[in-house]
Protein backbone atom coordinates (compact mmCIF):
# COMPACT_ATOMS: atom_id res chain seq x y z
CA UNK A 1 0.00 0.00 0.00
CA UNK A 2 1.65 3.01 -1.04
CA UNK A 3 2.28 6.10 1.58
CA UNK A 4 1.10 9.28 2.21
CA UNK A 5 2.08 11.64 -0.44
CA UNK A 6 3.86 14.76 0.12
CA UNK A 7 1.04 16.97 -0.20
CA UNK A 8 -0.98 15.25 2.49
CA UNK A 9 1.14 15.41 5.27
CA UNK A 10 -0.59 16.22 8.50
CA UNK A 11 0.02 19.66 9.89
CA UNK A 12 -0.22 23.54 9.21
CA UNK A 13 0.88 24.80 5.93
CA UNK A 14 1.62 27.93 3.80
CA UNK A 15 1.50 28.31 0.40
CA UNK A 16 2.68 31.05 -1.84
CA UNK A 17 1.82 30.70 -5.37
CA UNK A 18 3.22 31.84 -8.88
CA UNK A 19 6.32 33.09 -7.77
CA UNK A 20 9.00 33.73 -10.36
CA UNK A 21 11.23 31.54 -10.03
CA UNK A 22 11.65 28.57 -11.58
CA UNK A 23 10.58 25.05 -9.26
CA UNK A 24 14.01 23.16 -9.96
CA UNK A 25 15.71 26.55 -8.27
CA UNK A 26 13.09 26.84 -5.22
CA UNK A 27 13.95 22.71 -4.42
CA UNK A 28 17.37 23.38 -4.01
CA UNK A 29 16.34 25.33 -1.09
CA UNK A 30 13.85 23.38 0.32
CA UNK A 31 15.90 20.53 0.36
CA UNK A 32 18.37 22.14 3.00
CA UNK A 33 15.01 22.53 5.41
CA UNK A 34 12.82 19.70 5.09
CA UNK A 35 12.96 17.47 8.44
CA UNK A 36 14.79 20.31 10.33
CA UNK A 37 13.70 21.91 13.30
CA UNK A 38 11.64 25.63 12.81
CA UNK A 39 14.80 27.05 14.56
CA UNK A 40 17.34 25.30 12.33
CA UNK A 41 15.71 25.90 9.42
CA UNK A 42 15.16 29.58 9.86
CA UNK A 43 19.42 29.80 10.45
CA UNK A 44 19.92 27.96 7.52
CA UNK A 45 17.80 29.86 5.22
CA UNK A 46 19.01 33.43 6.95
CA UNK A 47 22.60 31.86 6.09
CA UNK A 48 22.11 31.20 2.43
CA UNK A 49 23.10 33.22 0.20
CA UNK A 50 19.97 32.46 -2.62
CA UNK A 51 16.98 34.79 -3.65
CA UNK A 52 14.87 31.24 -2.81
CA UNK A 53 16.33 31.24 0.41
CA UNK A 54 14.57 34.14 0.89
CA UNK A 55 10.98 33.56 0.03
CA UNK A 56 11.12 30.17 1.43
CA UNK A 57 12.33 31.79 4.45
CA UNK A 58 8.99 34.42 4.33
CA UNK A 59 6.59 31.21 3.80
CA UNK A 60 8.34 29.17 6.88
CA UNK A 61 7.49 32.26 9.01
CA UNK A 62 4.11 32.44 7.70
CA UNK A 63 3.54 28.74 8.74
CA UNK A 64 4.77 29.08 11.79
CA UNK A 65 2.11 31.97 12.73
CA UNK A 66 -0.56 30.07 11.14
CA UNK A 67 0.18 26.65 13.21
CA UNK A 68 0.62 29.18 16.51
CA UNK A 69 -2.46 31.36 16.01
CA UNK A 70 -5.21 29.01 14.21
CA UNK A 71 -3.74 25.54 15.69
CA UNK A 72 -2.54 26.57 19.26
CA UNK A 73 0.90 24.54 18.76
CA UNK A 74 4.19 26.21 20.39
CA UNK A 75 6.06 27.29 18.11
CA UNK A 76 9.32 25.77 19.57
CA UNK A 77 7.91 22.51 18.74
CA UNK A 78 7.69 22.77 15.63
CA UNK A 79 10.01 21.56 12.67
CA UNK A 80 9.64 21.46 8.48
CA UNK A 81 7.56 18.29 7.67
CA UNK A 82 7.06 18.85 4.46
CA UNK A 83 7.70 21.56 2.05
CA UNK A 84 7.78 20.98 -1.92
CA UNK A 85 7.55 23.23 -5.16
CA UNK A 86 5.04 22.67 -7.74
CA UNK A 87 5.65 24.24 -11.00
CA UNK A 88 2.89 27.18 -12.03
CA UNK A 89 2.13 29.18 -15.08
CA UNK A 90 4.78 29.46 -17.57
CA UNK A 91 4.46 33.18 -19.02
CA UNK A 92 5.41 33.37 -22.69
CA UNK A 93 7.11 35.86 -24.59
CA UNK A 94 8.68 36.28 -27.95
CA UNK A 95 12.00 37.96 -28.38
CA UNK A 96 13.36 38.55 -32.39
CA UNK A 97 15.89 37.20 -33.97
CA UNK A 98 18.23 37.07 -36.73
CA UNK A 99 16.56 36.73 -40.52
CA UNK A 100 13.38 37.94 -39.31
CA UNK A 101 12.57 35.10 -36.54
CA UNK A 102 11.81 35.07 -33.35
CA UNK A 103 12.80 32.67 -30.21
CA UNK A 104 10.61 31.71 -27.56
CA UNK A 105 10.87 32.65 -24.03
CA UNK A 106 9.46 30.87 -20.92
CA UNK A 107 9.22 32.91 -17.88
CA UNK A 108 8.76 30.11 -15.06
CA UNK A 109 6.60 30.83 -11.98
CA UNK A 110 6.26 27.75 -9.06
CA UNK A 111 3.90 27.41 -6.00
CA UNK A 112 6.10 26.73 -3.07
CA UNK A 113 4.09 24.99 0.08
CA UNK A 114 5.69 24.57 3.43
CA UNK A 115 4.06 22.48 6.30
CA UNK A 116 4.90 22.20 9.50
CA UNK A 117 4.14 19.72 12.33
CA UNK A 118 4.81 19.05 15.93
CA UNK A 119 7.93 17.21 17.21
CA UNK A 120 7.22 13.37 18.24
CA UNK A 121 7.73 12.82 21.86
CA UNK A 122 10.66 10.80 21.89
CA UNK A 123 12.57 13.47 19.52
CA UNK A 124 10.96 16.15 21.80
CA UNK A 125 12.45 14.37 25.02
CA UNK A 126 15.75 13.84 23.40
CA UNK A 127 15.84 17.82 22.50
CA UNK A 128 15.11 18.93 25.95
CA UNK A 129 17.13 16.93 27.35
CA UNK A 130 19.87 18.31 25.14
CA UNK A 131 18.76 21.81 26.13
CA UNK A 132 18.70 21.34 29.61
CA UNK A 133 22.72 19.74 29.48
CA UNK A 134 23.60 23.06 27.57
CA UNK A 135 21.73 25.11 29.43
CA UNK A 136 23.30 23.39 32.26
CA UNK A 137 27.22 23.09 30.86
CA UNK A 138 27.13 26.81 29.76
CA UNK A 139 25.86 27.62 33.51
CA UNK A 140 28.69 26.23 35.06
CA UNK A 141 30.99 27.66 32.40
CA UNK A 142 30.08 30.92 33.25
CA UNK A 143 30.36 29.86 36.80
CA UNK A 144 34.04 28.65 36.66
CA UNK A 145 35.06 31.24 34.76
CA UNK A 146 33.33 34.13 37.62
CA UNK A 147 35.62 32.14 40.08
CA UNK A 148 38.63 32.12 38.45
CA UNK A 149 38.02 35.66 37.75
CA UNK A 150 37.54 36.60 41.59
CA UNK A 151 40.29 33.97 42.04
CA UNK A 152 42.64 36.22 39.87
CA UNK A 153 41.30 39.14 41.53
CA UNK A 154 42.46 38.59 45.13
CA UNK A 155 45.58 37.29 43.56
CA UNK A 156 46.14 40.11 42.52
CA UNK A 157 44.85 42.50 45.36
CA UNK A 158 47.54 40.00 47.53
CA UNK A 159 50.19 40.55 45.17
CA UNK A 160 49.81 44.13 45.16
CA UNK A 161 49.40 44.34 49.28
CA UNK A 162 52.84 42.13 49.37
CA UNK A 163 54.49 44.22 46.44
CA UNK A 164 53.97 47.96 48.59
CA UNK A 165 54.85 46.41 51.92
CA UNK A 166 58.26 45.30 50.16
CA UNK A 167 58.39 48.84 48.87
CA UNK A 168 57.62 50.19 52.69
CA UNK A 169 59.31 48.31 54.89
CA UNK A 170 62.90 48.79 53.03
CA UNK A 171 62.89 52.37 52.85
CA UNK A 172 62.08 53.22 56.48
CA UNK A 173 64.85 50.31 58.16
CA UNK A 174 67.80 52.55 55.76
CA UNK A 175 66.60 55.73 56.90
CA UNK A 176 66.73 54.77 60.67
CA UNK A 177 69.96 53.17 60.62
CA UNK A 178 71.55 55.80 58.69
CA UNK A 179 70.16 58.57 61.32
CA UNK A 180 71.43 56.36 63.79
CA UNK A 181 74.97 56.02 61.79
CA UNK A 182 75.17 59.88 61.89
CA UNK A 183 74.27 60.16 65.44
CA UNK A 184 77.15 57.61 66.27
CA UNK A 185 79.53 59.85 63.92
CA UNK A 186 78.47 62.85 65.60
CA UNK A 187 79.14 61.67 69.19
CA UNK A 188 82.49 59.98 68.07
CA UNK A 189 83.46 63.76 66.19
CA UNK A 190 82.01 65.79 69.34
CA UNK A 191 84.22 63.26 71.64
CA UNK A 192 87.58 63.51 69.54
CA UNK A 193 87.06 66.91 69.34
CA UNK A 194 86.36 67.13 73.33
CA UNK A 195 89.78 65.45 73.47
CA UNK A 196 91.88 67.34 71.05
CA UNK A 197 90.58 70.79 72.61
CA UNK A 198 91.98 69.59 76.29
CA UNK A 199 95.02 68.10 74.48
CA UNK A 200 95.09 71.81 72.92
CA UNK A 201 94.69 73.80 76.67
CA UNK A 202 97.07 71.01 78.32
CA UNK A 203 100.14 72.09 75.54
CA UNK A 204 99.35 75.61 75.78
CA UNK A 205 99.55 75.53 79.84
CA UNK A 206 102.45 73.60 79.73
CA UNK A 207 104.32 75.69 77.20
CA UNK A 208 103.19 79.15 79.47
CA UNK A 209 104.38 77.25 82.25
CA UNK A 210 107.80 76.35 81.13
CA UNK A 211 108.47 79.81 79.28
CA UNK A 212 107.27 81.62 82.86
CA UNK A 213 110.08 79.33 84.33
CA UNK A 214 112.68 80.06 81.41
CA UNK A 215 111.77 83.93 81.79
CA UNK A 216 113.38 84.23 85.07
CA UNK A 217 116.75 83.04 84.01
CA UNK A 218 116.91 85.00 81.69
CA UNK A 219 116.40 87.87 84.17
CA UNK A 220 119.18 86.54 86.20
CA UNK A 221 121.51 85.88 83.75
CA UNK A 222 120.93 89.73 82.76
CA UNK A 223 121.24 90.80 86.21
CA UNK A 224 124.73 88.90 86.68
CA UNK A 225 126.46 90.31 83.42
CA UNK A 226 124.77 94.11 84.63
CA UNK A 227 127.28 93.49 88.40
CA UNK A 228 130.10 92.00 86.57
CA UNK A 229 130.09 94.73 84.02
CA UNK A 230 129.63 97.56 86.76
CA UNK A 231 132.83 95.38 88.81
CA UNK A 232 134.24 95.97 85.63
CA UNK A 233 133.75 99.76 85.23
CA UNK A 234 134.80 100.16 89.02
CA UNK A 235 138.28 98.59 88.48
CA UNK A 236 138.80 100.60 85.71
CA UNK A 237 138.19 103.58 87.28
CA UNK A 238 140.17 102.62 90.19
CA UNK A 239 143.05 102.00 87.74
CA UNK A 240 142.80 105.22 86.25
CA UNK A 241 143.04 106.87 90.10
CA UNK A 242 146.15 105.10 90.68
Amino acid sequence: MPGVKTNEVAGTRAVLRHFRMSAYKARQVLDLVRGQDVDRAAEILRATPREGARVVGKVLASAVANARNNDFLDPEDLYVSACYADEGTTIKRWRPRARGRATRIRKRTCHITVIVSRLPDDRLERRRARLAEQTTAGRSRRVAASRRSSAAADDAGSTSKASSTKDTAPVDEPVDADVDAVDDVTDAELTADAEGTGDVDATGDEDASTASDEAPSDEAESDEAAEAGDDEAATADAEEKD
